[in-house]
């Protein structure tokens, strides 16, 4: 995977400077160290800071087509390119490079936006048309790689991340109140809202073109719980998804440096891990996250599915310390506030990859969203369940079975679980039944907001700011389609491939894969019976009969623990970071503005105390301190790189009109 970014005129003909877009690419060279690239004319400026992984010396970015009236800059990697690249041969096309980015930029000439449809992969897409004057912008399906733009002074200003934009000095530094309330409330923006007011994403599956003036934004895919075309018995299905399973992995691995993989302990990544040992017949090398708190520890299923395949498995051990230590630099890539330090021991797995010379990896994300892996899920479910007798004693007992990593859960007295899961239990109608108990204790933390920001975004917000987008085919699907339709819009973008995927990878130069997001995969998932998903109250059934010819009997009956993380103990511990201190003091806390000096004072004495915090008081905690860093990072002191200089192997080419200019 690579970085992009670019600037173009869409009104008046501002100047477009070589050395903003040198410093755009240097603010995120981390993403791509081994070349740059840069095209300019008189309306556009694009720019590609790549990681090489395919056609290791041949594919420098920006490309042209054969004209060079097209110029495409390209992140991420096309899966297809190989069977694509065969049928625009047979049509004429000639090709310079061997890579997957002249694919998409051929496709292009021949089918312009509609080529979207024909790529399997995972993508952040910007194409110039010299001629007609047009830029193209697209991102893949699920949102798995990130594209952020803003619009100031008649100039869209793009890139992969949000700090490049700001490395343009035109563009303004502030938080988006609204889209804070929204990070309190859903753990993540609603897309195409960011934390930085008027930078937006490209929401993903959807197109942008920018011409005359105008702004085209348009859906190429959809997210669809459709009826299958046709009932199949269950073996059918089985071996459908097996064998989808296997191809998604297969052309995974296409690659000119070596491929690891993930190997979390868990169903998904082992699953992903023998694929690649059993049908794919490759020698592997995994890794993994140990944890020095066992709370969090599943380092003994991993050794046993490492042992189980016969891979070279290394290990990243995770102190409280090692979380408080970096969390630093985890906020300066998620670019965003969050409500957990999840992204942290990730952060740390992907640099033990590059320190092993891996560029690619391998993971599992995806399964627990489409096959409804989740324990959302079955708590819906069982609170549907109880809405058809709510007087009932016994059903809210099956609450107890939920959540066994929360400590005390399990022996929850039951006037606790009733009172906890009963609000709103009859409203089984609502659109959002399945993520209001989650959205509702989540919520809880916006009491932390100071009266400025709470009545700023009371000004600022419209309806939808508030409320995910429901389809007009919400309504026709059952519940679980609708609770899953909603984690996967809210959550597994926003939250889940960016905080947790996409920045911890690319931080450290990872680029990471994922077979359960091919779209056939997806599609398929999206159109199986319900009941092959979530079967009583087992999580991915049908995963589970998949993979149980190729995993232990311990691995594949094994139940879903959600990957987390350590989280007040991380930053209160005997090696408690100096920042923590810093940004929960009372002063810095009165001339932020963003939240109560005296609810932060409380709940910083409480942590000092050693007394466990609650869940919420957690998110709370994490919250305040990833929001204070970001205002820090990116509002009072943003470090600003030096432009690229020509030491860094930057290739330009600028160009007058059309037909002038040339390769410098």
């Amino acid at each position: 995977m690579c970085g992009i970014v670019g600037i173009v005129n869409i009104q008046g003909d501002q100047p477009i400077h070589e050395e903003t877009l040198r410093r755009m690419l240097a603010m995120i060279r981390h993403r791509g160290p081994d070349q740059f690239g840069i095209y300019l004319d008189d309306q556009a400026g694009l720019g590609n800071a790549r990681l090489s992984i395919i056609d290791l010396h041949g594919g420098q970015q920006p490309i042209a087509n054969e004209d060079e009236t097209l110029w495409i800059v390209f992140n991420g990697e096309i899966f297809n390119y190989v069977e694509l690249r065969s049928d625009l041969e047979a049509r004429g096309h000639r090709f310079t490079t061997s890579t997957d980015t002249e694919v998409i930029l051929h496709l292009y000439e021949d089918h312009g936006p509609a080529c979207l449809a024909l790529l399997n992969g995972q993508f952040a897409i910007a194409l110039w048309d010299a001629r007609e004057q047009t830029l193209f912008l697209a991102r893949d399906r699920v949102g798995i790689l990130p594209l952020f733009y803003t619009i100031v002074d008649g100039a869209l200003i793009f890139g992969s991340e949000i700090k490049a934009i700001l490395a343009d000095p035109r563009v303004p530094r502030a938080i988006d109140p609204v889209a804070l309330e929204q990070i309190f409330t859903f753990w993540s923006t609603l897309s195409p809202r960011t934390i930085f007011r008027n930078i937006v994403d490209l929401p993903p599956g959807h197109y942008l073109i920018a011409r005359q003036g105008q702004i085209d934004i348009r859906p190429y895919w959809r997210l669809d719980f459709g009826l299958p075309v046709r009932e199949r018995s269950e073996d059918e299905y089985i071996e459908e998804l097996r064998d989808l399973l296997i191809d998604a992995t297969r052309i995974r691995l296409r690659a000119d440096v070596p491929v690891g993989a993930y190997l979390s302990g868990g169903l998904d990544s082992s699953t992903v891990a023998a694929i690649v040992r059993s049908a794919a017949g490759v020698q592997l090398d995994t890794f993994s996250i140990a944890f020095s708190d066992p709370e969090f520890d599943e380092s003994s299923f991993q050794r046993q599915m490492a042992q189980f395949l016969g891979t070279d498995h290394q290990v990243a051990f995770v102190t409280h310390a090692d979380i408080g230590r970096v969390f630093p630099e985890v906020i300066w890539h998620t670019e965003t506030p969050i409500l957990r330090t999840s992204p942290a021991p990730l952060f740390l797995l992907s640099q033990l990859v590059r320190d092993r010379n891996y560029r690619v990896v391998l993971t599992g994300e995806g399964a627990d969203e489409f096959l409804a892996g989740y324990d959302i899920f079955k708590e819906a479910k069982v609170r549907r369940f109880w809405a058809r007798q709510p007087t009932s004693r016994l059903r809210p007992l099956l609450f107890r079975r939920l959540y066994p990593w929360i400590a005390g859960f399990a022996s929850s007295n039951t006037a606790y679980l009733s009172a906890f899961f009963s609000e709103g239990l009859m409203d089984t109608q609502a659109p959002d039944y399945s993520h209001r108990p989650r959205w509702r204790t989540t919520s809880r933390i916006r009491r932390f907001f100071s009266d400025e920001v709470r009545q700023a975004a009371d000004a600022l917000a419209q309806p939808e700011d508030r409320a995910p987008f429901y389809p007009e085919a919400f309504s026709t699907w059952d519940p679980l389609q609708q609770a899953q339709y909603l984690e996967i819009t809210t959550f597994l973008s926003q939250y889940l491939l960016a905080a947790q995927g996409d920045r911890m990878l690319m931080a450290h130069a990872v680029e990471g894969r994922f077979p359960f997001l091919d779209h056939r995969v997806i599609e398929f998932a999206s159109r199986l019976p319900s009941r092959l998903k979530l079967r009583s109250l087992t999580e991915k059934y049908i995963l589970r009969q998949v993979s149980r010819r190729w995993l232990p009997d311990a691995i594949w009956q094994r139940a879903k623990q959600p990957y987390r993380a350590p989280i007040h103990r991380s930053f209160f511990n005997d090696a408690r970071p100096g920042y923590v201190d810093h940004l929960l003091a009372p002063e810095h806390i009165q001339a932020t503005g963003l939240f109560r000096s005296m609810a932060v004072a409380h709940l910083r004495e409480k942590a000092l105390s050693g007394v466990r915090l609650s869940e919420t008081e957690d998110m709370a905690l994490v919250g305040i301190l990833s929001t204070h860093l970001l205002v820090e990072q990116f509002i009072r002191d943003m470090r600003m790189p030096q432009p690229l200089s020509d030491a860094d192997d930057v290739r330009v080419c600028i160009r007058s009109g059309v037909a002038a200019g040339g390769d410098r």
